[in-house]
């Protein structure tokens, strides 16, 4: 099944939810979302990297994921480190008008894509360098 839409939540100040603020449609990117949810007037958005990841893999991801490339377009964008997987989490303001944050949801959501994509990718061409870091024997 391809995914296609997310249901964006709010939630008050104990993170329970109080109701439904609509359906999205995110058509790239979106399979990583892990939790949306609108509280104070943001929408947080929590990414993971779409699979579970190696004991190597977890700290190269944080490495070779470019939090920049967020913050220059305005983004909000947070590494945490205390789930079993990599997770980052984007803040963006809450727009009433549901094509422009659908629009936004979007454009965050390709862009992390992406960048998940490149830093799997540079992980793995650093791979023997993390597995040392993790005491992992390399056999030649």
């Amino acid at each position: 099944m391809e995914f296609s839409s997310i249901v964006l939540m709010e939630v008050d100040s104990e993170n329970k939810f109080v109701k439904e603020l609509g359906s999205y449609r995110i058509e790239d990117g979106g399979e990583l979302i892990r939790k949306l949810f609108y509280k104070e007037d943001k929408v947080f958005i929590q990414y993971y990297p779409g699979r579970d990841v190696e004991d190597w893999e977890y700290s190269a991801l944080f490495d070779f994921f470019d939090l920049d490339i967020f913050e220059e377009k305005g983004y909000i964008i947070e590494e945490k480190d205390d789930e079993y997987n990599p997770i980052w989490v984007v803040s963006i303001k809450y727009l009433e008008d549901r094509t422009k944050l659908s629009e936004k949801l979007s454009e965050v959501s390709i862009l992390f894509k992406k960048q998940i994509e490149l830093a799997f990718e540079e992980s793995n061409e650093n791979k023997e360098e993390y597995l040392e870091e993790n005491g992992v024997e390399i056999e030649e």
